[in-house]
């Protein structure tokens, strides 16, 4: 450390007392550090300030490694996640040179828990406020992993976070629940051998920018650039976030310039509007891309009327009486404005003779086919419920997707890509496994981007287009569900060749068991 930002640091006491703390904490025991880095404010000096104090150790006292993560959730805007590799890099460069036990990590989801496997591959809808699923598949088990990981070699882990609880009243009872009276490290909620401690956590907002303005950062960052992003963005934080119990007390990163480029949680992408208003117009298409895919989320002709589990559920249905016409209402949700239909335009029936009633009139509740009909359960009269995207809307989703990528101009990386090729073969292994026998993922990347990748060919569909035609006939002269037979049959494919089938009579009977199938 420079005599310059020794005496700078000298000039706030909560800074020498959390780098003296950090230096007792380290030596204490022999368990491997595990430090969250966003590319926040917050994450910045923790990370600048654990590299201080190890800086003015002796060498023989840096007894245990210290592991400084960042979470790539694979949407992250992509300026944001450009400078994070590049300080990651810096960072390990700098310890290395320094001879500081520090290694640098990101981490990921798995294929599967991505982001468009789960909206594009399984229709799972896009986040909002009150079904917020992407916070744990894309933040939290990632990096629960890799502390699992640590864990498993060194028995106990502590994480080094950069929260305060100056930061909200919500935080601070969340941290406060946590802490063992007289004890510096709090207890991890979920994972038993981790623990969680905070250097600054009775730092200010003015502390936390009087510590970056007046020390330069270790590995060559720009502290300056780094205030002005927060400026210019009026945008708050997006942590690591490592534990459910402050997944809520986290907040949204929507607004964040250091959260996903395609969140829909909230109604108005600040961070997105903010880059392309500072000059950044190549990412214009992202932003269209997130508005579109923000507005069809609650569009009943885009999402299937049972759940993922073959469950349906019914809603009431809302009626208002206006200039003396009675209608159905359908409620302005986010973008999707609100709808309102005369009641006389819609069939009611009772709830027994809903089976009947589809069947007659060939109705798919797994199709964004749209049908004016209520169901009157008792006094009330209900209407279906909404379930995932359907096949014709992911086929839509990911079409978009392609021709945004393929049109976006990255001023820095001409083969940026918003979807992966891992996550594209996922996806099609979803769609096969509910009945996409049409094999739809590769005829539209390659309509999209003109070329085609190297598909496994046991992912390839059983059936040809003439054989789906006779089955589906077949099915419909004996009464069969066509999407029923679809399953099993994938269901049997999956367990071909294995000589102990466990689970195969379980996978069956699930299947067999949606609700859908016993109106």
């Amino acid at each position: 450390m420079s005599l310059f930002n020794s005496l700078l640091t000298k000039q706030f006491p909560k800074i020498e007392e959390a780098k003296k703390q950090i230096q007792e904490v380290y030596l204490s025991d022999d368990r491997p550090w595990v430090v969250g880095y966003s590319g926040g404010k917050d994450s910045t000096v923790v990370a600048q300030l654990v590299f201080d104090a190890l800086s003015e150790l002796p060498h023989e006292k840096l007894h245990k490694k210290i592991y400084v993560i960042s979470s790539d959730t694979l949407v992250e805007t992509p300026l944001i996640i450009s400078s994070i590799n590049s300080t990651l890099h810096r960072i390990q460069e700098k310890a290395l040179e320094a001879g500081l036990p520090i290694e640098t990590h990101k981490v990921k989801p798995a294929p599967e828990k991505s982001f468009w496997a789960n909206i594009i591959g399984k229709g799972y809808p896009s986040p909002n406020q009150k079904f917020r699923w992407c916070t744990d598949r894309l933040k939290i088990d990632p990096a629960n992993q890799f502390i699992t990981d640590k864990v498993s070699k060194f028995g106990e882990v502590i994480m080094v976070l950069g929260v305060r609880d100056d930061e909200s009243a919500t935080r601070a009872n969340v941290m406060k629940s946590h802490t063992v009276e007289g004890k510096i490290l709090m207890r991890h909620s979920t994972l038993s051998n981790a623990f969680v401690y905070a250097p600054i956590r009775n730092f200010e907002l003015d502390d936390v920018w009087n510590y970056l303005l007046n020390n330069e950062s270790p590995w060559g960052d720009d502290n300056f650039a780094l205030h002005k992003l927060y400026q210019d963005s009026s945008s708050g934080e997006c942590p690591l976030v490592v534990d459910k119990t402050v997944k809520e007390s986290a907040g949204s990163c929507g607004n964040s310039r250091f959260g996903c480029w395609v969140c829909t949680v909230v109604t108005e992408d600040k961070a997105l509007n903010g880059f392309i208003e500072s000059g950044e117009d190549w990412m214009r298409p992202l932003l269209e891309f997130r508005n579109w895919l923000a507005e069809i989320r609650d569009v009943r002709t885009y999402r299937q009327k049972y759940r993922m589990n073959g469950q349906i559920y019914f809603k009431e249905a809302r009626i208002e009486v206006i200039d003396g016409i009675d209608y159905v209402i359908i409620p302005k949700k986010g973008r999707v404005a609100a709808v309102k239909t005369p009641l006389a335009e819609y069939t009611i029936i009772d709830k027994s003779d809903v089976k009947a009633y589809l069947f007659e009139n060939k109705i798919d509740l797994s199709t964004g086919q749209e049908f004016k009909l209520l169901v009157r359960d008792e006094a009330k009269l209900m209407q279906f419920g909404l379930g995932p995207f359907t096949l014709e809307a992911r086929s839509e989703i990911l079409r978009k997707l392609l021709e945004t990528q393929r049109d976006l101009i990255h001023p820095q990386d001409p083969n940026f890509e918003l979807i992966r090729e891992d996550e594209l073969r996922v996806i099609r292994r979803y769609w096969l496994e509910n009945g996409d026998w049409e094999d739809r993922v590769p005829k539209i990347y390659k309509e999209v981007t003109g070329v085609d990748l190297d598909w496994e060919m046991n992912d390839a569909p059983l059936f040809d287009q003439e054989q789906l035609t006779d089955l589906e006939l077949l099915c419909e002269k004996y009464k069969v569900d066509f999407k029923l037979l679809k399953q099993l049959i994938s269901i049997e494919r999956e367990y071909n060749g294995f000589n102990v089938r466990r689970g195969l009579f379980q996978d069956i009977e699930k299947v067999l068991k949606q609700d859908y199938l016993h109106l």
